[in-house]
């Protein structure tokens, strides 16, 4: 039964191969003498090679079948890891790599040359003239006789709504100031404190941090959010010799007395 099929086999390749060619049997000096042994197919290979429809060595996996296994990557240079955002017009780079990394070269930040220095611990304060304060009060919006706060001056536009560390005393416009005035500031300038003292006024610096800001400007906001006030904070050690006393919350409406005398008139 065996014998059959493969004889079978091999007519059925004769058919399909062209006469009197390398590849036909009628070429093949062996073929009349191994045609029907059934190790023809073995024999015929000791000459000029004939293919039929059965061959082991060509059987191969249809395309796609098999696939090889990819190796995950490890390193910046893989690019077999995860995506790092976006390559070259918006397409997706594959691959992680460290910030600042240009493929082993020096980078950009250590080509280029360093000028100047930025102060991490640098305060950043609004500049406010007593000109401008003088205005807004011949213009009736600030009352005099009241403690001017930094409230005061966000509320009546005198400074922008933006205070980052706090606000500070300018001496423009100093000869418009004719009356007493009180007022709490981060910072002031020597020409300003002289100018409002001499005309019977008083300056003093207090220390606000982020929240006490938060606090003083939009205490509503509290209220919204069902919170009390926090305290006021006691400024850092390098700031205790540049403010006179700690800021107040609420917004304070008098101001505090430079003397004992004047405390003790308050207090009674």
């Amino acid at each position: 039964m065996f014998r059959s099929k493969i004889s079978t086999l091999l007519k059925n390749a004769s058919i399909y191969t062209k006469p009197n060619s390398k590849f036909s049997f009628l070429s093949n000096p062996f073929h009349h003498k191994y045609e029907t042994s059934p190790f023809s197919f073995g024999a015929q290979n000791l000459g000029s090679r004939n293919y039929s429809l059965l061959c082991l060595n060509d059987l191969r996996n249809n395309k796609g079948a098999t696939k090889q296994k990819t190796r995950k990557g490890r390193g910046i240079g893989s690019g077999k890891g995860k995506t790092a955002g976006r390559g070259h017009k918006g397409q997706k780079a594959r691959g992680t790599h460290k910030f600042g990394f240009e493929g082993g070269q020096t980078p950009l930040r250590r080509r280029m040359p360093k000028r100047g220095f930025n102060n991490p611990f640098s305060l950043e304060f609004q500049p406010v003239g007593l000109g401008k304060i003088a205005r807004l009060i011949n213009a009736g919006k600030i009352d005099s006789s009241e403690l001017i706060t930094m409230k005061t001056l966000k509320d009546t536009g005198a400074i922008g709504k933006q205070i980052k560390d706090g606000v500070r005393l300018m001496g423009r416009g100093a000869e418009h100031i004719q009356w007493p005035i009180h007022l709490e500031v981060s910072r002031v300038t020597v020409r300003a404190k002289e100018a409002v003292e001499a005309a019977g006024g008083s300056v003093r610096k207090v220390y606000y941090n982020q929240l006490g800001f938060r606090a003083l400007l939009k205490p509503e906001w509290f209220e919204k959010k069902g919170r009390l006030l926090p305290k006021a904070a006691r400024p850092p050690p390098k700031q205790m010799d540049k403010v006179d006393s700690i800021g107040r919350l609420p917004a304070p409406t008098k101001p505090i007395p430079f003397t004992k005398e004047a405390e003790q008139a308050v207090s009674a």
